[in-house]
């Protein structure tokens, strides 16, 4: 049986590729088994490979779970700021699904908060992530963004409807920029508007946090004199990880 995996940002870096495939005897295999046999191949990209996630037909998935052949596979390294690809130069420059988008352009704060706009809401609370000129002391050139397009735009709608469901009347919209993205530039633009402010500011606060943990986007730090994929600034990453209040 043969597999092809699919790989990201600092994987696809230490792979030079941005899949793989591997031969495999049987008709099925694991996923802890799946890695194993990336890690043997790779010996220097083993511990990357141990902190990454398998995605099994755009969803992540548990080591235990089986592979076979027809999955889509892929390998996600650390989200969140993280360790992607780009959309196809014959691909659309923006794909969308109701509320969500990705995109290689400039965002408009305008555009997103309106998508959420609502009469009856008294708050609408936009968040705007952008690239800072300094961190830790190192001066940033811009940041790259990469992203693995069908299961990000799919996780993100996760979002919205989770925020719907925690927040009655709640309306979400997220829009997040792919490529480069240059100091002072918004790379996340996050609406969230409902009935009270309260629920407002939660679900603004919900909504980025879950982002940075399930949303297979990644960003590169780009310095004067050197770049970084960044991983998750908080704690172990664990996109299987029930959500927070």
């Amino acid at each position: 049986m043969q597999l092809q995996i699919r790989l990201f940002a600092g994987l696809a870096e230490s792979f030079g590729a941005s899949s793989v495939e591997l031969n495999v005897e049987g008709d099925s295999i694991t996923g802890a088994r799946l890695k194993a046999m990336l890690a043997e191949m790779r010996p220097d990209a083993a511990s990357l490979i141990r902190l990454s996630f398998l995605a099994k037909n755009q969803e992540y998935a548990d080591e235990n779970e089986s592979f076979a052949a027809g999955d889509e596979i892929a390998l996600i390294p650390p989200v969140s700021g993280g360790q992607g690809e780009l959309p196809s130069a014959t691909g659309p420059s923006e794909r969308e699904t109701d509320l969500c988008s990705i995109t290689e352009q400039p965002l408009s704060i305008e555009e997103v908060s309106a998508l959420v706009a609502d009469d009856d809401h008294g708050a609408n609370i936009v968040f705007v992530g952008t690239t800072r000129r300094t961190t830790n002391g190192k001066r940033t050139v811009l940041l790259e963004y990469e992203a693995y397009a069908p299961m990000a735009l799919k996780t993100m709608k996760q979002i919205v409807d989770e925020i719907a469901g925690r927040w009655p009347g709640a309306r979400c919209a997220i829009r997040h920029r792919i490529g480069a993205v240059p100091a002072g530039e918004a790379s996340v633009v996050i609406a969230v508007s409902t009935p009270h402010r309260a629920d407002g500011y939660e679900a603004s606060r919900y909504a980025i946090d879950r982002l940075k943990q399930i949303v297979p986007i990644w960003k590169k730090e780009i310095w004067e004199d050197g770049s970084e994929w960044k991983g998750p600034q908080s704690g172990p990453w664990n996109p299987l990880a029930e959500p927070t209040a």
